[in-house]
């Protein structure tokens, strides 16, 4: 397999990050992610509904088939169009999941899980934060990891992960087969490099032996996972500054609100959310949190995991397309989403929410200091109105049944698509009457 330095910087990117409830102003653990891929890679939603399956079925993942599970979660996740797996998403038991792509020693074979297949066998079979990380983790130490994790070319890459529930979330990073967990403290962030050194709480059985018989490591020195395994590859897409810059925001004093992650997931630096980049082209900043580069983000994620014990709803705050020009809007996993998020394929349509919110962020890139402004007019106070009247429908179907509860909250997606569409529509005419 060869990497050239051009394919490195085309598809290295993603932001994940997490905070815990006891430092939320909710009380809901939030787990947000930015996931950059290819600018004109495509990336719809998926939402798949509880299912129970036969005895001896298997499933068929990007490039490996495998065992099916006896039951699979309701689950609501961020799909690119071309693959089986999910770049982020959450189950109907409040487990939500993020990935990276790293870069480590380990050369790949053609064949094996992807990190995203691995996003989407963790929700599918993990009702807890710590199940679907060890979920995650033996599916690396059976399968391994391999195949392409991009659509032209041969890039093959192992995967970093934040998996999170209401109680508790984890840090699992991986090379091919091997891998290590910590569990989080209060918040984290993880971005396209390893972190986690000597300090873990879960690991496959021969992660040592397997470095110790490769020379990577000589048994003498403390065990540090990230110096042991990562690659030598330079920095991909400067992950330090995002690292660095995630970790600056998520400290901030006081707890943490929706919108606070929502603005995390919209920084340009210096520039704020308005979706311009202002370092030299080279530089550490000149790829930021919201990216717009050779790489771009072409979704985005906040997860609200509140207490099951609250009877208040799992929410998914997704958003299409880059969130410094779209809008975050609520969805739940238990229940019915809108069939027409689902649409999106290689080619533009205008019946593919996500090329529709691609066209609008394309013709704020030609005057961003000028258009952007236009576009939160529109979007931002119908983003405020959605999360007001999602706190409210969380107070009112806490003691309804299943049904419906379900059926409430299917209505109110299936409003909000309305709504978003009809701004979506007012917002591609204010820009044409602009140009």
């Amino acid at each position: 397999m060869t990497r050239s330095t051009a394919q490195v910087k085309t598809l290295l990117g993603c932001d994940t990050a997490v905070v815990l409830a006891p430092h939320t102003l909710g009380g809901a653990t939030m787990l947000a992610k930015n996931s950059d891929r290819p600018p004109l890679e495509c990336q719809p939603l998926f939402h798949a509904p509880r299912r129970r399956h036969r005895e001896g079925s298997t499933v068929h993942c990007q490039y490996l088939e495998i065992p099916q599970a006896a039951e699979t979660a309701a689950l609501v996740g961020s799909r690119p169009c071309w693959l089986w797996g999910f770049e982020h998403g959450v189950n109907e038991y409040g487990v939500a999941i993020g990935n990276e792509a790293v870069l480590t020693r380990e050369e790949l074979p053609p064949v094996g899980l992807l990190g995203m297949d691995l996003v989407r066998l963790g929700l599918e079979r993990g009702r807890t934060a710590r199940e679907a990380t060890q979920t995650i983790g033996a599916m690396l130490e059976r399968y391994g990891q391999g195949g392409s994790g991009a659509h032209d070319f041969d890039f093959r890459y192992s995967g970093g992960f934040i998996v999170a529930d209401h109680a508790e979330a984890y840090v699992l990073e991986s090379s091919c087969r091997q891998w290590v967990a910590r569990r989080v403290k209060e918040r984290a962030c993880i971005s396209n490099r390893l972190t986690l050194g000597t300090g873990y709480d879960l690991a496959s059985p021969d992660v040592k032996e397997h470095a110790r018989e490769r020379g990577w490591w000589d048994g003498g020195e403390p065990f540090d996972f990230a110096a042991v395994y990562s690659s030598e590859a330079s920095d991909p897409l400067f992950a330090c500054a995002r690292l660095e810059r995630s970790g600056e925001l998520l400290a901030r004093r006081g707890p943490r609100r929706l919108r606070e992650m929502f603005a995390m997931l919209r920084d340009h630096y210096e520039a704020g959310e308005m979706p311009v980049i202002t370092a030299p082209v080279g530089s550490p900043k000149s790829f930021s949190l919201c990216m717009h580069n050779v790489q771009g983000t072409t979704a985005s994620m906040v997860a609200e995991l509140p207490d099951p014990q609250s009877g208040a709803p799992v929410v998914m705050w997704a958003c299409l397309g880059a969130p410094c020009t779209g809008i975050y809007f609520p969805l739940y996993p238990g229940a019915a989403m809108p069939p027409g998020l689902a649409v999106g394929g290689n080619r533009p349509s205008r019946e593919s929410p996500w090329w529709r919110m691609k066209g609008i962020q394309d013709a704020v890139a030609r005057e961003p200091g000028r258009l952007a402004p236009l576009v939160w007019k529109h979007f931002r106070p119908l983003e405020t109105a959605m999360a007001e009247q999602a706190a409210e429908l969380a107070e009112r179907v806490r003691n309804l049944n299943g049904e419906e509860r379900n059926a409430a909250l299917s209505r109110f997606m299936a409003q909000n698509q309305v709504r978003v569409m009809r701004e979506v529509a007012r917002v591609e005419a204010a820009l044409a009457e602009k140009a």
